[in-house]
């Protein structure tokens, strides 16, 4: 693909007009389902049961919004009834050139396939990534992952393929094998999870390497929400000196969110998806609630009015970037079967992340939740750059300002907390193991 037509194709529907806009969803939801109803075992039964026979029967997307809900249980089940990959395929399995799955860390793995054309939809949706944070084809780009089955890599480096820009793999390498190939390769931008970010950032202080000082001007970071938290993301800028960007994605959904130049939002990549947000209590639209996706360029294996799981908020405020998508107040705030509740107070693990990471002191932290005397109990455990100083003290005061919670704030011995490539687990519960008293 000629790397000058992607941000073209990219600029001819970012300023639609909202109801040009929505025609064209409309559109692509059309052609899709007309292949769907016809071929796909698992959303034929599913609209069939709930009245929908025709594709004639979505003239509107008022009409869409009366289809059911897809849930992820349905499709865990799904496959596990008819195994390995269930009945969500629209085509003969010859058409399928890739497969991947979920991480697993929210219950059952999915399996998830893709064709060639499927395939090339997830590197536009990434390319999308990419223009929206000024990458181009001039860009060096460093990938700080191990390739597995995990999509995550493979879709964000077919974007860099379609772009036309450098890509650097980082497999297989140590943390500081990985800082001498963005040296060496004059690496322009890093991609990688927001965590993982931090702890080059750690090991290069240690390695003497002046981050600030290479070449890198950009880093872009996906699987967990970090880089959308206002702490963590000073957090990352001032490591690296460059600017930092959130994504957002799933797996069985594709990349559905972007954060243009004005980093004030997550924008939904609205030419590719229909995005809603609903409350999850009574289904109703709503500004904050969850997130329900569809993506309209996966006819092989599509999410039709998917339930995400993700807590999200809507900004309102027309984006200073010009564009028209909708864009998210902060990116996703968590995942509904992510949030804690300790004595009555419910949050999630970003809310703590935010706080801990306003403290430049702290370079690794983990949260462990007791229950201790019928009474729930919060642990913070803390690595310190250098002496205490009151900063336990001050962590902790800082989450009963926030949180109105009593924490017990502990200094961890260095480098002994874990240190996560992929999607960090620094939250555990022991509640749910009944092991404490």
């Amino acid at each position: 693909m000629d790397p000058i037509a992607v941000p073209t194709a990219f600029e001819q529907t970012e300023t639609l007009e909202r109801a040009a806009l929505e025609q064209l969803q409309l559109d692509k939801l059309r052609a899709m389902l007309s292949e769907v109803l016809q071929h796909n075992p698992f959303y034929r039964a599913k609209f069939l049961a709930a009245g929908l026979q025709r594709t004639d029967d979505i003239r509107t997307l008022d009409d869409y919004r009366r289809l059911p809900f897809t849930t992820r249980a349905e499709l865990s089940t799904d496959q596990v009834d008819t195994p390995p990959y269930g009945t969500n395929l629209t085509y003969a399995p010859e058409h399928y050139t890739r497969i991947h799955q979920t991480s697993g860390t929210t219950g059952q793995r999915l399996r998830w396939l893709d064709t060639a054309a499927s395939w090339d939809w997830w590197g536009r949706c990434w390319s999308q990534v990419y223009h929206a944070a000024g990458i181009t084809a001039a860009d060096r780009v460093f990938f700080a992952f191990s390739f597995g089955p995990f999509i995550g890599f493979w879709s964000a480096s077919e974007g860099i393929r379609q772009l036309g820009a450098l890509l650097i793999p980082g497999g297989g390498m140590s943390s500081e094998q990985r800082l001498d190939a963005i040296n060496e390769n004059d690496a322009t931008v890093l991609v990688s999870t927001p965590t993982y970010a931090l702890h080059l950032a750690a090991v290069a202080a240690a390695y003497k390497l002046d981050l600030p000082h290479t070449r890198i001007h950009t880093t872009i970071h996906a699987g967990e929400p970090g880089a959308g938290l206002p702490a963590t993301r000073q957090r990352l800028q001032d490591a690296w000196g460059a600017r930092c960007f959130d994504h957002a994605g799933a797996t069985e959904v594709g990349a559905w969110g972007f954060e243009c130049q004005e980093r004030s939002g997550l924008h939904f990549n609205e030419a590719e998806f229909i995005c809603e947000v609903v409350d999850p209590a009574s289904d109703a639209a709503a500004d904050e609630g969850e997130l329900i996706v569809t993506n309209l360029g996966r006819n092989g294996m599509p999410v039709i009015r998917y339930r995400t799981g993700d807590r999200v908020r809507l900004q309102n405020q027309p984006c200073a970037c010009g564009r028209t998508y909708q864009r998210l107040d902060g990116g996703v705030i968590g995942r509904s079967d992510d949030a804690f509740i300790v004595r009555g107070v419910i949050f999630y693990p970003s809310t703590i992340e935010n706080i801990v990471r306003q403290f430049p002191q702290v370079t690794e932290f983990a949260v462990d939740i007791h229950r201790r005397r019928n009474l729930d109990d919060m642990d913070v455990r803390v690595e310190l750059s250098g002496d205490d100083n009151g900063v336990t003290d001050q962590v902790a005061h800082a989450i009963r300002h926030h949180l109105g919670l009593r924490a017990t704030v502990q200094i961890a011995a260095p480098n002994t907390l874990p240190r996560f490539e992929l999607k960090a687990r620094r939250f555990t519960d022991h509640r749910q193991a009944g092991a404490d008293t």
